[in-house]
């Protein structure tokens, strides 16, 4: 259902303090989110393999998680170092209690996770998604908000380029009476395609802010992951948005937004609410195809404003197909102008 042997986005960093521990839901898992006092990130599987009990209802101590049930304790490898009730004379190798690991990588102010059999040790595993460098300190939001839908809909439906106008109409923003034809040159990317740098449309008043005569670029690659770089000859701003399935029927959009931008910072409360509209207003249309998607109806798909969905469920198969043969993964996108009006 899900794709493997791929990296999905966890959470940002900032959701996860020195010492603290966090439980999530994600790919249809329970996992435990950890930092140890010495700042390192880690993730197994919230089950004790005792009693089955999470242990995120434990305590973590900055080194361990003890469950709270026996009191038997793991360490961030998620290899079991303390039980208790053990008495001398019993020999018990705690080398073989094990919780299962996940693979995670931070950067840039994300956590990543690895959906696949490889570990938490495994240092074999391809980078996850490159975030373009700003400088130290440049995530200023960080939203996050559940979609009732399987993720399929939910790529699809942030991809589209059409809807804007209709679901997302505002003052600030752009409204019916603003469309206008549109074309953009598309080109082959890692894992994806992307929509090569250009001028955004004149109705896009959003960019303006930035003054100057702002560029963007806009990535989009499997699973789920969408990365805009717009650019000015003083600026930079960086949007992430990334989907990862939570469960059947309820997936995770998280939205972060980086900059460099040293006036834009005090607006930042103002850009934070403006960025959950946004998110509320594609939840809340996808909440209402829900309705209609329960008789499993045959769905359509236009060019060209439907072409980069249709890239996306091209580029599942592909990632699958590869998968089961044991081969590289091939793109199958080609440079292309898509044209629409919005």
């Amino acid at each position: 259902m899900w794709l493997r042997d791929i990296w999905y986005f966890a959470l940002a960093s900032r959701e996860l303090g020195v010492g603290r521990m966090l439980h999530k839901t994600i790919l249809g898992r329970p996992v435990l989110f950890g930092r140890t006092a010495a700042g390192e990130p880690f993730a197994f599987e919230d089950i004790c393999p005792h009693r089955g009990i999470p242990l995120s209802h434990g305590r973590f101590d900055g080194c361990e998680v003890e469950c709270c049930y026996h009191g038997w304790r793991f360490d961030k490898g998620g290899t079991c170092t303390v039980i208790p009730s053990l008495v001398e004379g019993q020999n018990f190798n705690l080398d073989r209690v094990k919780v299962r690991s996940f693979a995670l990588r931070e950067s840039r102010g994300c956590l990543w996770i690895w959906h696949g059999d490889a570990t938490a040790e495994d240092k074999t595993l391809p980078a996850p998604p490159e975030i373009p460098t700003l400088g130290d300190s440049d995530l200023h939001i960080a939203e996050t908000l559940s979609f009732p839908c399987e993720i399929d809909h939910a790529v699809v439906g942030l991809m589209d380029p059409a809807h804007g106008p209709f679901v997302h109409q505002s003052w600030w923003w752009r409204s019916r009476r603003s469309m206008h034809e549109k074309a953009k040159e598309f080109a082959p990317a890692e894992q994806g395609f992307k929509m090569v740098r250009h001028t955004p449309s004149s109705n896009s008043f959003a960019y303006k802010l930035l003054g100057g005569a702002p560029e963007t670029e806009i990535l989009f690659r499997l699973p789920g992951v969408r990365i805009e770089h717009i650019t000015t000859s003083k600026y930079t701003v960086v949007g992430l948005t990334a989907v990862t399935p939570l469960r059947a029927g309820e997936t995770e959009i998280n939205h972060l937004i980086f900059w460099d931008v040293p006036w834009l910072t005090p607006f930042a409360p103002a850009l934070r609410a403006f960025a959950c509209r946004f998110l509320r207003q594609d939840r809340d249309v996808v909440a209402l195809q829900q309705e209609g998607l329960a008789y499993e109806p045959s769905l359509m798909l236009i060019n060209d404003s439907d072409t980069q969905a249709r890239w996306y469920y091209q580029l599942k198969r592909e990632w699958e197909r590869a998968s089961e043969d044991g081969r590289p993964f091939m793109n199958p996108i080609r440079p292309r102008t898509l044209r629409w009006r919005s």
